[in-house]
């Protein structure tokens, strides 16, 4: 998978105000820990993440996705007659139907020949949907193409606590497989895609690949899809041991394949952004691609897991506080539930920042994560 005319012209984010740390959810946890006598702390401990953030409750995908979709066009300098494409491609969205995208469209003010549907692939969606913008791109059947998403936490963290503290006969075993649960965040992400003609920043999309194990495909899944938006009651379950090790073997194949297609080796990787889960996780995976973690820009302390946008998110941010340079060689990795691995390699040039694009300023912290638990 190459490509020679698509740029990434634009990443963009929004923040949740209301914070909520580990310490807090284990003060609601207390039942459960006291009755299989755990020690507190072992949240932060095990995952190396502080706090998360929440919507208002009742806060709709679409709502948030408009706002980030804006600050993306505004970044990149695009009108928004001119997109060709809205994809809206987090876990989270308003209906069964219609496309979350067709909202979104619709406050974006974007022209009704820009084409509008949603993406759903645990952790990877707005990883996928950058490929489907940049194949529309490649192909000429678009200039500019967006790619959206926000995942909303509070549904589900509130539903695992509840869970776990109401039923007496869960064991230490069964908490388990709901920690994963217990560390996702929310946030909101936009990339902008633009052709090279039209790019102002010239920050080249090279290609990648993608490797798919879905042997894996019970490790992590929710409940029956049925309903979504405000409603939603989830409940998530994940062998994180099994998923880390597997994962990290598919990391492992897929990363292989990607150095062959871009014609890199590991020592190539200035720059690497990921998506993120626990900080273990992350040593690990960077140990088997033979990657320094060092070269890593890492949200994961502060804003614990974000799905789908935790790799756009933290690009974002990453931006902002100056960690791609000129010239850098930049690996984007993907890993996500299924088990699915998407890889893209980027030549980056320019880093369009105006002013802190999302809600808040927010610190870099050197905790860094990625792995495929809980995608």
């Amino acid at each position: 998978m190459l490509y020679r005319n698509v740029c990434l012209d634009a990443f963009a984010y929004t923040l949740p105000e209301e914070i909520v740390t580990s310490a807090q959810i284990e003060a609601r946890l207390e039942p459960v820990y006291s009755r299989l006598r755990l020690p507190a702390g072992r949240l932060e401990l095990m995952s190396g993440i502080a706090q998360r953030r929440f919507w208002p409750p009742g806060t709709l995908p679409s709502q948030i996705s408009v706002e980030t979709g804006r600050k993306a066009i505004h970044l990149g300098g695009v009108e928004p007659g001119r997109i060709g494409a809205l994809v809206h491609a987090s876990v989270c969205r308003d209906f069964l139907e219609p496309a979350t995208a067709c909202g979104v469209h619709q406050q974006l003010g974007l022209s009704p020949h820009c084409l509008a549907y949603d993406v759903s692939n645990a952790c990877l969606g707005l990883v996928n949907g950058m490929v489907q913008v940049a194949n529309m791109i490649e192909l000429g059947q678009i200039r500019a193409g967006l790619v959206v998403g926000t995942e909303s936490s509070r549904a589900l963290v509130e539903t695992t606590i509840e869970r776990l503290n109401r039923d007496t006969s869960l064991s230490r075993n069964d908490l388990k497989l709901a920690f994963a649960s217990l560390t996702i965040g929310s946030g909101s992400a936009a990339v902008l895609l633009t052709h090279r003609e039209v790019s102002r920043t010239g920050n080249r999309l090279l290609g990648g690949t993608f490797h798919t194990n879905t042997e894996f495909c019970q490790l992590c899944h929710s409940g029956r899809d049925e309903t979504v938006g405000g409603n939603m009651r989830p409940l998530m379950w994940t062998d994180c041991e099994t998923l880390m090790q597997e994962g990290i073997r598919t990391a492992r194949a897929a990363f292989e394949e990607f150095c062959d297609t871009i014609g890199w080796e590991p020592g190539h990787v200035d720059k690497t952004l990921c998506h993120q889960v626990g900080r273990f996780h992350h040593k690990l995976l960077f140990e088997a691609l033979g990657l320094d973690q060092s070269k890593d820009f890492s949200t994961l302390a502060y804003l614990g897991n974000t799905g789908s946008v935790a790799l756009p998110i933290t690009a974002a941010i990453g931006v902002e506080h100056g960690h791609l340079r000129r010239d850098d060689r930049v690996a984007l990795l993907g890993v996500g539930s299924g088990i699915n691995v998407l890889m893209l390699a980027v030549d980056w040039q320019h880093s369009p920042v105006d002013g802190h694009h999302g809600s808040q300023p927010v610190a870099r912290k050197a905790v860094l994560a990625v792995d495929p638990v809980g995608g």
